[in-house]
């Protein structure tokens, strides 16, 4: 085989390979956090606001985890009047889920996370008092 061939031969895998990496970018799934991205950042600053709130007031909330029983336990505030607890999985956002709670509230709320995917999920919770919104993020790894 001469020098000719071999640059060819070379030029030919070389191309193969881009498009062969190229078919395979294309194919890969990309979810965005969300669709409305932009008016969400317009409204941010709200956002903000219930975040500085929580963490002023020291409102009563934990979040405990636990992987034997296969749930999560929440301890609500006692001044809430209505919450969302929502289970955001930034590796598919099609596990997302939101949990309602309504008043008469419990104080304390379970969540069963037996049919969860394994690994990283994001726990957002909302809450209203019925004068101010408040807001609160936890990051649960379920094995």
């Amino acid at each position: 085989m001469n020098w000719g061939k071999s640059i060819v031969l070379v030029f030919i895998v070389f191309a193969g390979f881009i498009g062969t990496m190229v078919y395979l970018m294309t194919r890969q799934k990309i979810d965005l956090v969300r669709d409305d991205y932009y008016q969400d950042e317009i409204a941010y600053q709200q956002q903000i606001d219930r975040i500085n709130r929580t963490s002023a007031n020291k409102a009563l909330f934990a979040m405990t985890y636990q992987p034997d029983q296969q749930q999560v336990s929440f301890v609500l505030p006692d001044s809430l009047q209505k919450a969302a607890i929502t289970f955001y999985r930034p590796a598919d956002r099609r596990a997302d889920f939101n949990v309602v709670v309504k008043q008469p509230h419990p104080t304390r709320k379970t969540v069963s996370t037996a049919k969860m995917a394994k690994g990283y999920w994001r726990v957002q919770l909302a809450w209203s008092d019925g004068r101010r919104d408040y807001y609160k993020e936890n990051d649960l790894f379920i094995d």
